[in-house]
């Protein structure tokens, strides 16, 4: 009987620690790295960036990238549409890590396989993932601490949030949230009762990837140039408004600043290609429509 209780527990252990080898564990994902897009006029979207935003330009860090505008430690990029008729203008969404290579075994511990690991000039690292919808998804590890390049009259120093759209939520969350840790931190709509927006907060930090539901199975430009957006965090609305009304814009149109449905107070720019950049400010000012939040809000 002992024999056969000792053999019993040596199964079981033997069990556990392969159970375990195989179950990698996850690294952090800190926050968003950068947003890619494409565009069809390069020398608006400068004008947009550099001139109204104040964001300081640079150039590509890796072979064919382009032009990059510095939001702090963070960038927004964009490069020549390859199809200017097609109605999708983001390319990609990349999300920081601090170890891209225990990143790698846990996606294939899921039987997920990246792309190879790509090295740059700056000696960053990175690697790409589809998600299940099909979207790009990029993880980078940059070497050492990156350096804040932004010039002191930009109008934000902090990427905050990008959101794309998103056909079929549970099939997202079996990515986002159930193989990479992914957090609810707020969810509302245009109305009370109906979930509109995801936010989906990183598993180690404050950054978010915001759902974009309920939109039509092939939505045009415009729509998509809405829904596929980046947000940049600022302090104080009008401060920020101030600095863009110094570099010579007004509001008109859509462009404007207005209370958000999540109670914090946001104003939209768009660029030739009907991309949203979404200036948010970081903490709430009134209660939210829908839902509480239930993660800490980013600061600059």
């Amino acid at each position: 009987m002992k024999k056969l209780a000792a053999a019993f527990v040596f199964s079981f252990l033997s069990v556990s620690v392969f159970s375990q080898a195989q179950s990698a564990p996850r690294p952090r994902i800190l926050g968003i790295d950068h947003v890619s897009f494409y565009t069809t006029d390069p020398d608006a979207t400068k004008k947009l960036y550099n001139g109204v935003m104040g964001l300081a330009q640079a150039g590509a860090i890796e072979p064919g990238g382009g032009e990059r505008y510095l939001v702090g430690t963070q960038w927004v990029g964009y490069s020549a549409a390859p199809d200017p008729s097609a109605t999708d203008r983001m390319d990609h969404v990349a999300f920081a890590t601090d170890d891209l290579t225990a990143l790698r075994r846990y996606f294939a511990s899921k039987k997920i396989k990246p792309s190879g690991v790509q090295d740059f000039v700056d000696h960053s690292r990175s690697f790409f993932v589809t998600d299940p919808e099909g979207n790009r998804i990029e993880f980078v590890e940059r070497a050492g601490t990156t350096n804040d390049l932004a010039v002191a009259s930009a109008v934000s120093h902090r990427l905050i949030h990008a959101g794309f759209i998103v056909h079929d939520r549970d099939l997202e969350d079996s990515f986002y949230r159930d193989i990479l840790g992914f957090r609810l931190y707020w969810h509302g709509g245009m109305h009370d009762d109906k979930t509109d927006w995801m936010a989906m907060q990183v598993p180690d930090g404050t950054d978010w990837l915001e759902y974009m539901l309920n939109q039509k199975a092939h939505p045009d430009l415009h729509t998509t140039g809405v829904m596929n957006h980046v947000s940049l965090g600022v302090r104080d609305m009008k401060q920020a408004q101030a600095i863009l009304e110094s570099h010579g814009w007004k509001p008109h149109g859509e462009e404007h600043a207005q209370m958000g449905k999540d109670g914090k107070w946001q104003l939209n720019l768009f660029d030739s290609d009907f991309t949203r950049i979404e200036l948010m400010e970081f903490r709430p000012t009134q209660k939210p429509c829908c839902s509480d939040f239930t993660g800490p809000h980013p600061l600059e």
